[in-house]
């Protein structure tokens, strides 16, 4: 479909909440995948409707399988807690350590109409927590517990892939 421009912090859209998603129409299959394709190009782990300028509640992640579109996404449970660094594609040149949820199921309507639960843990658990509240108008900057450098963080990025290697 097509790459739409990612708003960046300062923007106001970004500090407002989404409205629910009452039916699932062209228009939002279009982000949908809009939101796949785009967050994709930008090597993010997930985006949300709000970061493209779109006040619905709709948001992507990069999960193990790959890519996923949740709509109308509600975490239902959390376990434990899990602090790791963060980034954002809204707030570039930033990172932080932010405290999540180490696990957490979250139910949501998948692009074909389909309900769904999916429990996730770590790195999946803070990337939906992460988007989930963008769309409450809510930046991972407010919940910020320690500035990180981002070429420290892109070094401990890089460990970790080699690592898994």
């Amino acid at each position: 479909m097509a790459i739409r421009m990612i708003r960046q912090e300062g923007d106001p859209i970004l500090r407002k909440i989404s409205k629910p998603v009452k039916d699932i129409t062209p228009r939002i299959e279009e982000l949908a995948q809009d939101l796949i394709d785009t967050m994709i190009d930008a090597e993010g782990a997930g985006l949300a409707a709000p970061q493209v300028g779109v006040l619905r509640r709709v948001v992507a992640v990069h999960f193990e399988d790959g890519p996923e579109v949740l709509i109308n996404p509600e975490i239902v449970n959390e376990e434990g807690n899990y602090v790791d660094i963060e980034g954002c594609l809204s707030i570039e040149g930033f990172c932080a350590t932010v405290a999540r949820p180490e696990r957490l199921t979250v139910r949501y309507t998948t692009v074909d109409g389909e309900e769904k639960e999916k429990a996730v843990e770590m790195f999946f658990s803070k990337a939906v927590s992460h988007e989930v509240d963008h769309l409450n108008g809510i930046l991972f900057r407010d919940k910020a517990i320690e500035t990180v450098d981002p070429e420290e963080y892109q070094q401990r990025k890089e460990a970790e892939e080699q690592n898994e290697d």
